[in-house]
């Protein structure tokens, strides 16, 4: 696909955090919660590296998960936004390159063996620790739960290893602030094999390399990118709208004038182009320059205007995010195929998950019709009797 083709070598800006895997099957987990069109945070933080895998031939199956049971827990009151949110990820996936004759494409609630595994898991960890994760706690402060905290809520991290055992996952791709929710996964796969035997894959985690790629601010300089604070450029913008987003950004507030040397921390163009730029887009837009170092230097010293480098910004971005664009508008024109994909990856990753929790019922005892060694053994128990 075109989109593909932006993402071809940037593989090399993650890196892998190990964990005992074996000779077993190489298999990935991800998603993202279906609340609203992704942006190019999503892009840069996961969708991007996501391709780059699907296509790198490394991973024996590839699940792209929906979250939409997961985005309830905070949306309960208002189902009808994770409902129609679900075909418009379903399309920025496909126009970002995600294949589905190479991922398996899925909605989280339609896979029930799902919830089953949650509760199972529910045993294996204390409310105290749930307490302790970083990220849940960063979560419920952020949604303002602290008085009242939803029960599914406050138990996703556990659903969320559901997700990832289910699948038999070997390798989950994140940013640094999931590693709380990935860390309480290996702990419930450990405990689980422990009391019931090697049943469970413990994950490895997949982080950016590139901080910048980790957490893209919004464009007005704030940390959080989101919907809500309208500081987003979301994958399916026109141009235009790129270009006024691009020179709204926040920069140096202390950078008045051209010839004033300007400050690249907590400057927000600067952070894009760590994450986007490549030395090929000085050749074609920029040509006095050779790379994003000499750019840098020039502004640190003084000299170049905020204007300049943000018109620069915008050439990037519109060369980056124009393939996706017109993906997305072809795909628009047969919604009935996005739903199949997202049909029969449903039922596709259901057939996987039923044979986890098949082995999770074995392990537990409690594949009670199953077993006929159980009937045998109650058989011969009662006797005579």
């Amino acid at each position: 696909m075109a989109a593909g083709k932006n993402v071809a070598g940037k593989l090399g800006c993650y890196r892998k955090i190990e964990m005992r895997v074996g000779k077993m099957s190489k298999v990935i987990l991800t998603g993202d919660r279906p609340t609203g069109k992704l942006h190019v945070g999503h892009y840069v933080g996961s969708l991007r590296r996501r391709v780059e895998l699907q296509d790198s031939g490394e991973y024996e199956k590839i699940f792209i998960m929906i979250a939409d049971a997961q985005a309830l827990t905070d949306n309960a009151d208002n189902p009808e936004k994770v409902r129609q949110n679900i075909v418009e990820v379903a399309l920025d996936y496909m126009a970002c390159g995600l294949d589905p004759a190479k991922s398996t494409l899925l909605i989280q609630s339609q896979v029930p063996e799902l919830c089953e595994l949650s509760f199972y898991y529910m045993n294996l960890v204390t409310v105290s620790r749930l307490q302790r994760n970083p990220t849940v706690k960063a979560e419920i402060q952020m949604r303002n739960f602290e008085a009242s905290i939803p029960v599914g809520f406050f138990t996703y991290p556990i659903s969320q290893a559901a997700d990832i055992t289910a699948f038999q996952a070997t390798t989950v791709p994140v940013g640094e602030d999931q590693m709380p929710m990935l860390e309480q996964t290996r702990e419930i796969v450990h405990k689980f094999n422990s009391v019931y035997g090697e049943t469970l894959v413990e994950p490895q985690i997949l982080l950016p390399d590139n901080e910048a790629c980790m957490r893209l601010p919004g464009i007005d300089g704030k940390s959080k990118m989101s919907k809500s604070l309208g500081n987003c450029i979301y994958l399916s913008e026109e141009p235009d709208e790129i270009r006024k987003k691009v020179m709204s950004m926040f920069t140096d507030p202390n950078h008045l004038r051209v010839e004033d040397p300007g400050s690249l921390e907590g400057n927000t163009v600067f952070t894009y182009l760590d994450a986007f730029c490549e030395d090929g887009h000085f050749e074609r837009y920029l040509p006095e320059y050779a790379n994003l170092d000499e750019l840098k230097e020039h502004y640190k010293r003084g000299g170049l205007g905020d204007v300049k480098v943000k018109k620069f910004l915008n050439q990037v971005l519109q060369e980056e995010l124009e393939p996706i664009r017109n993906r997305r508008k072809e795909l628009q024109k047969d919604i009935p195929y996005v739903f199949e994909v997202l049909k029969k990856g449903s039922e596709e990753a259901e057939k996987t998950a039923a044979k986890t929790l098949d082995a999770v019922r074995a392990a537990m005892k409690i594949d009670y019709f199953s077993d006929g060694e159980l009937l045998k053994e109650q058989t011969e128990k009662y006797k005579g009797a």
